[in-house]
């Protein structure tokens, strides 16, 4: 497994994603090396808390760390190529001979990462976690102010505040991720928003899983003592945390509790602090996540850019609690196959989702029950594990994925 951020270094659904699947394959009996880039993490914070992921002695887990600090991820991300890092992957990569390498979130390692390549015949996957293969922003969040409806992407790079990368003009991306057998994609919409986005190679769809901890069944005290609705995120403003806050304004019988951090967190409290509906609790260790997806009505995902899944659905699925999403991107995709949630497409219509479940307790209940269904038969580790080994042995016979 390659990719810049990696627990405890990594903040982000990419991230677990990777902690996940390294866990669920050591468990099948499969021998896992993880690299990742501890220079990355550190360009965006500082702060560690290595008890919020035990380390698994069965993985081998390599991070890297130039001695340069931020230097190495910022000559990436202008250059392409991990200039500073290439020789101890190289190294890693010769250590063993390894059947599949996966790459991940590789934004700060460049796409020359893509070419290194292994002494020993490999097969090459890439997750597509983010849209950074059609975005220098990753996000496709134009302007820092709007979902990106058609790319301009010299304009809107400065505008965001980061340094264009010039090696986007030229045929670096498309000679590097040449030598990558299969891409995949969390879903059918992202693969076909890089698609229309001018990115040619065909995906395979495979969605995230998520491994609830037996533990989290053990009846637990509510975290909240007033019925209370539920986001989990980074607090950024392409996350649409700020579009809720008005529907909990005033008298109600019910309050937002918001789990997360972020660079807008401080513009958020700012906004809320007259209103005692809203809670921020920060950033939450995912072992008492369980506990508050658990006792909460339903779980808000509003984002307002194009998210490549949306994790916080099924991660709230599998501890029986329903949805609510914003109908933009692959979240009506998931919540119409599952059953298990609400869709708005305007402040008045999450107004009427948020009574309306609070209100009706027997829809919350068959709303919860179809989700847990849905999750009990997609998003398994078993489910996932069945389907990523398939993905790899056609990979290795040579059989390329039918466009999505």
């Amino acid at each position: 497994m390659i990719t810049i951020y990696y627990p405890p270094y990594s903040f982000g659904g990419d991230a677990i994603y990777v902690y996940r699947l390294a866990q669920e394959l050591v468990r099948q009996g499969h021998e896992v090396d993880v690299i990742h880039c501890a220079d990355s993490f550190h360009v965006f914070r500082s702060r560690v808390d290595p008890k919020a992921f035990p380390s698994d002695p069965a993985i081998t887990v390599h991070k890297l760390e130039s001695g340069f600090g931020t230097l190495a991820p910022l000559l990436s991300h202008q250059t392409g190529r991990p200039i500073l890092t290439a020789g101890p992957i190289e190294k890693i990569m010769a250590s063993k001979r390894f059947d599949v390498i996966h790459y991940h979130n590789i934004s700060l390692f460049g796409p020359g990462v893509l070419r290194i390549e292994p002494p020993h015949p490999a097969v090459k996957l890439y997750t597509a976690h983010d849209h950074w293969l059609v975005c220098p922003t990753s996000v496709l969040w134009k302007n820092r102010s709007r979902v990106c409806d058609r790319p301009s992407c010299w304009s809107c790079t400065v505008r965001s505040g980061r340094p264009p990368q010039l090696w986007r003009s030229g045929g670096l991306l498309g000679e590097a991720t040449a030598q990558v057998d299969q891409f995949l994609s969390p879903s059918r919409f992202s693969a076909a928003m890089h698609a229309e986005r001018g990115f040619a190679p065909p995906f395979e769809i495979l969605n995230y899983f998520v491994a609830p901890d037996a533990r989290e069944a053990e009846k637990s005290p509510r975290p909240h003592a007033r019925p209370y609705y539920l986001f989990v995120g980074r607090l950024e403003a392409y996350k649409g945390v700020g579009d809720l806050l008005p529907s909990f304004e005033g008298d109600g019988p019910y309050d937002l509790l918001i789990a997360g951090d972020g660079g807008a967190r401080h513009d958020l409290v700012s906004k809320a602090k007259d209103n005692p509906r809203v809670r921020f609790l920060g950033w939450v260790n995912p072992d008492h996540l369980g506990n508050l997806y658990r006792h909460a009505v339903a779980s808000l995902v509003p984002s307002e850019t194009y998210e490549t899944f949306g994790i916080v659905v099924i991660e709230s699925y599998a501890r029986r609690t329903p949805v609510i999403v914003r109908d933009l991107g692959p979240l009506p995709e998931v919540v119409s196959e599952s059953g298990g949630g609400l869709i708005f497409g305007s402040d008045q219509e999450l107004r009427n989702a948020l009574d309306k479940l609070h209100a009706d307790p027997e829809l919350r209940e068959r709303l919860a029950a179809e989700g847990y269904a849905s999750y009990q038969e997609k998003w398994t580790p078993e489910a996932h594990l069945d389907r990523y080994l398939e993905i790899v042995r056609r990979s290795a016979s040579g059989q390329v994925a039918e466009p999505a």
